[in-house]
């Protein structure tokens, strides 16, 4: 009872230091991550000091780093993570040991001891885990080449753990005894055998547990045995000095296929994502500015040269991988920092006496400050680039400046104007297709369409491409502006060549409906009937009367259209119209099947 209140006040504190930083630092638009860590640094020893005691806490709340690798393995097959392993163990391999190598060659032209010089570059060659995977989840970039790259050399940097781990001790400048160096590689050992239990005990056990847990049909007890198997798979990997994240991954991947996936995604993710902000104060706590201070020109010296060589690295590595160049910063930014296993490395070292107090002091601040500027580094990365975007010249492409003559002309060859071409071309009809899109033009010519670049608002391209001659103009322009400018500039110049036009919601029916368009199609309209009609159908509704139900509803929705175009100014009016023809429609087909039901027949409803 007596910690009853020191609990509640903690409580207070780290909740309400999130709640007030993160959506300050979300409206300045530095993102979540900087919030948390800023609010770690206000509460923490440095700032207002609500909490005295930073390393409790991130050992407590590294446990959502833990859940976030089982989230992620959960999401990946063993037969995708195989397919992974060339990227896992090739590029991963290359960027831990050309960074390390890099950095310790640095630091040994700096008048390092080569010793320290190795355990710093495999300390700062390591990448937050936590911050890399919550940037892509926040920015939806997983499924990304980017995003897989990322994910790719953040399993080598935790797999590396084992290696690492043993060999550190036997760098010990005190000088190691040969009984320390058998010690280390029968830790290894044992790592090695904690893996293979994992692996070959989960496929056979993990299952089967669970199915049996499910059938007591107490979703409270459910979520407590997912957490368990993640506390358990990583106290298990604990136990030998394994990242205890590396073994909840292994679990996630063992269930990825497994009928309990997604039950098991919905109990972790609330956790997940409360325990990771609490990682991120940690984090932020945990900078001693004590050394920042003494040393300012040094440490920002360490953090600015180990970014750039790890930089280096990974823009080399982005280049030779299937990494596109819009997504090559975030790559690089990404697995520039340092990571939260960096802090076990240095502790380790330290306490084998490898490293000094002061040199591990360094390096821990170094690598928490990197953390702490990678997300001011993303933020300033999408202004550099946005600004290249609006400041680059247009990518140069011939406009169309022969005559077609083809009867068909289609403005626009998205999603939408492509279905159109394909079903003409399967019919052996030509169309003269203009794109305003450079991108999409080349992506279609490499499909073998020959599409035209050029903007279908200009009436010398219309000329062009055949408006005087064609038999139909197919408006399928997405942006609902350029859309409402090129029938207008038809319907003027070309009045007796019919437009049909793809209005992307009821606004865009009514504007093109003002200016004489009468053959136009509601992009959603039919999928989403169908989609409907396979609804009713599920539900036990006779295909045939799911089918004209379907038609019947069509038909009806066209005609209400019909009479909301004379009030397209009219909110009100329109709104009215909308309502009055739902409740007519309501009306008639609950009288029908009143009347079906009466009659005992299960025809379809009769067609308008």
């Amino acid at each position: 009872m007596e910690h009853g209140p020191a609990w509640i006040h903690s409580s207070l504190i780290y909740l309400g230091a999130a709640v007030l930083a993160v959506p300050l630092a979300r409206a300045l638009g530095l993102g979540s991550i900087i919030g948390y860590l800023a609010a770690g640094i206000a509460i923490g020893p440095w700032g207002l000091k609500l909490v005295t005691d930073p390393q409790a806490m991130l050992h407590f709340a590294e446990f959502g780093v833990v859940l976030m690798l089982f989230l992620v393995g959960l999401e990946l097959e063993p037969r995708r993570l195989w397919a992974l392993r060339r990227p896992i163990f090739g590029w991963g391999s290359v960027q831990l040991l050309g960074s390390a190598l890099l950095i310790g060659a640095v630091g040994m032209v700096a008048g390092l001891d080569w010793r320290l010089a190795l355990v710093a570059g495999l300390t700062l060659a390591l990448s937050s885990t936590a911050i890399g995977l919550s940037v892509l989840a926040e920015r939806n970039l997983m499924a990304t080449p980017a995003g897989q790259s990322v994910l790719s050399v953040a399993l080598l940097q935790d797999i590396a753990a084992i290696p690492i781990l043993a060999v550190v001790p036997l760098l010990a400048l005190r000088g190691a005894s040969p009984g320390d160096g058998g010690q280390g590689w029968i830790e290894a050992g044992k790592a090695f055998g904690v893996i293979l239990a994992i692996v070959f005990g989960g496929r056979l056990l993990l299952r089967p547990a669970l199915r049996w847990i499910a059938r007591s049909d107490t979703p409270e007890i459910f979520t407590a045995a997912a957490l368990l198997l993640v506390v358990a798979t990583a106290a298990l990997m604990h136990s030998v000095g394994l990242s205890m994240a590396l073994g909840a991954f292994l679990a996630g991947v063992l269930l990825a296929e497994s009928e309990y996936r997604h039950e098991l995604e919905t109990d972790i993710e609330p956790f997940k994502g409360l325990l990771l902000g609490l990682f991120f104060i940690a984090v932020g706590m945990s900078i001693d500015f004590a050394v920042v201070l003494q040393s300012p020109g040094l440490v920002a010296a360490m953090v600015a040269v180990f970014l750039l060589l790890k930089a280096l690295v990974l823009w080399a590595m982005a280049r030779a991988m299937p990494v596109p160049a819009a997504e090559r910063p975030v790559f690089v930014i990404l697995l520039a920092q340092g990571g939260e296993f960096g802090f076990v490395v240095l502790q380790s070292a330290l306490g084998a006496g490898v490293i000094d107090a002061r040199s591990s002091s360094l390096l821990l601040a170094a690598v928490a400050l990197s953390m702490l500027v990678t997300p001011l580094l993303l933020v300033a990365s999408d202004r550099w680039v946005a600004r290249q975007a609006r400041h680059a010249p247009a990518t140069r492409m011939a406009e169309l400046s022969q005559p077609q003559q083809a009867p068909v002309i289609i403005a626009g060859f998205g999603r939408y104007g492509q279905i159109v071409g394909r079903l003409l071309s399967a019919n052996g009809k030509s169309a003269t297709v203009l794109e305003h899109s450079v991108d999409q033009v080349e992506t279609v010519r490499r499909f073998g369409w020959p599409a035209h670049y050029g903007d279908a608002t200009r009436l010398d391209l219309l000329r062009t491409a055949g408006a005087d001659k064609a038999c139909a103009f197919v408006l399928a322009i997405d942006d609902i502006e350029q859309s409402v400018q090129c029938a207008r500039l038809v319907r003027q110049h070309f009045p007796q060549l019919p437009v049909v036009a793809r209005a992307r919601n009821v606004t865009h029916y009514l504007r093109l409906r003002e200016l004489g368009v009468t053959l136009i199609e509601r992009e959603t309209l039919d999928s989403a009937l169908m989609s409907a009609r396979s609804v009713l159908e599920l539900m036990g509704v006779d295909p045939a009367v799911a089918e004209a139900s379907a038609r019947r509803f069509r038909a009806h929705s066209i005609e209400l259209l019909h009479q909301m175009a004379p009030h397209a100014g009219d909110e009100g009016r329109l709104i009215a119209v909308a309502r009055q023809g739902r409740q007519q429609l309501e009306e008639t087909w609950a009288r029908e099947r009143a009347e079906r039901s009466a009659a005992g027949a299960s025809s379809p409803p009769r067609e308008p």
